[in-house]
């Protein structure tokens, strides 16, 4: 692969690390000011109400501009925003909406950053190396995502866990500087627009809405964060109480997750030369289900450490499959705000997910039951899209190569 690809990779391999600890430590902090299922469902639907109201300008916006820029800014902004977050405690002024605010402004950078890196790649690798690229970038993710909880709960042995969210906020310089340094464009090269922003919009939803395989991922992708975004919402109070670990323990969980994510990916490339969309992705997802009611009668810190890292990779490997389908379906100049109207599409039940989870288990008192429910509808969603759907033959709606493919 080319050397651009490298140095991308690299600089958001450190930067995936920050974002790591960054994810531990967040609903502890969250979890430590409220004791709270509902508080910590509240913030997991900040970070998805971003992607609900400028997704799909932004996407829009990010395929007229300058993506490796924008990029660059949006690293620098998050820094700042990530780094307020300890200042503010060594202040005495943290509160919980605090953490919901910042939580809503990382997010809204992040979905920028996201939009205008899936539209990157494409033009750092060809078409036929985005499975094998994307299952790169998310192993070495996951790899990060180990070492970033594992950091992060020795660190606590020494600092407040406010504090480790520095970590996270070097990390977002490095990655700035990493982009720097790349000299390839992240936008190929087409003619100056003459429509309107609205008008790329509604060019975007009406490809999205016509073509079988992208209507589909949207749509069982939001029934599937309808009802399993409370599963990671909620872990930290699921590991506390039903499983009774210490927050040294719960760093040992999130690393599980990072571990089966670093697995996974690997296999991505391989699997998918191998076998059809359908037996991968959705596969994946339907085992991913099982393992879920599995976590939810985990006896142990050590058993639940087992079964969410085996979940957590299955999960992304169905993540992996669909977005480089994606991308080996869409034009370039139109990834941007397809992705994130794919986005919007997917992650509009999020916030609702997760408040109606968070409720769901204080009114219960039981959030294995809840976990159980969880992983059963994930298997039959995931299979009647299999059996149903063009989600189980997608292969026959991909673009041609063109003739002559880039080097």
């Amino acid at each position: 692969m080319r050397l651009d690809f490298w140095k991308f990779w690299t600089g958001e391999t450190i930067s995936a690390f920050g974002t790591s600890v960054t994810q531990f430590a967040m609903p502890l902090i969250v979890f430590k000011l409220t004791g709270s299922a509902v508080a910590l469902g509240g913030a997991a639907a900040m970070f998805t109400v971003p992607h609900l109201l400028f997704g799909l300008p932004i996407g829009a916006w990010t395929d007229r501009t300058n993506r490796k820029r924008l990029m660059i800014v949006v690293d620098l902004l998050a820094a700042l925003a990530v780094a307020s977050v300890p200042l503010t405690a060594s202040l005495g002024l943290l509160s919980v909406w605090w953490i919901y605010a910042v939580t809503f402004a990382t997010s809204t950078l992040g979905l920028a950053f996201e939009t205008a890196q899936f539209g990157a790649i494409p033009s750092l690798v060809g078409r036929d190396d985005l499975v094998t690229a994307n299952g790169r970038i998310q192993a070495s993710f996951a790899a990060a995502g180990v070492l970033g909880p594992l950091t992060a709960g020795a660190l606590l042995a020494f600092v407040p866990v406010e504090a480790v969210l520095y970590v996270d906020a070097a990390s977002f310089l490095v990655s700035a500087i990493a982009l720097s340094l790349i000299r390839r464009s992240f936008n190929a090269p087409v003619a100056p627009r003459a429509t309107t922003i609205r008008q790329d919009i509604a060019e975007g939803l009406r490809y999205v809405f016509a073509h079988p395989v992208l209507r589909n991922i949207s749509l069982m992708m939001a029934l599937i964060n309808l009802i399993s975004t409370t599963v990671f919402a909620q872990l930290v109070l699921f590991a506390k109480q039903d499983l009774r670990a210490a927050d040294g323990e719960i760093g040992l969980l999130f690393a599980a997750g990072g571990v089966g994510v670093f697995l996974c990916s690997l296999s991505a490339g391989p699997l998918r030369k191998r076998f059809s969309f359908g037996t991968v992705a959705l596969g994946a997802l339907m085992l991913s289900g099982l393992l879920t009611i599995a976590l939810a009668y985990a006896t142990s810190i050590w058993s639940g450490v087992l079964l969410w890292g085996l979940s957590a990779g299955l999960g992304t490997l169905f993540n992996i499959n669909t977005g480089s389908l994606r991308q080996a379906i869409v034009p370039n100049h139109m990834l941007g705000r397809v992705i994130s109207i794919a986005m919007v599409l997917a992650w509009s039940a999020n916030p609702i997910g997760a408040l109606a989870g968070g409720f769901l288990i204080e009114r219960l008192g039981d959030a294995r039951l809840v976990y159980a429910g969880i992983g059963a509808l994930t298997f039959l969603i995931a299979l009647a899209f299999r059996l149903a759907s063009p989600l189980g033959r997608a292969e026959r709606y991909l673009r041609p190569l063109p003739s002559a493919a880039a080097k």
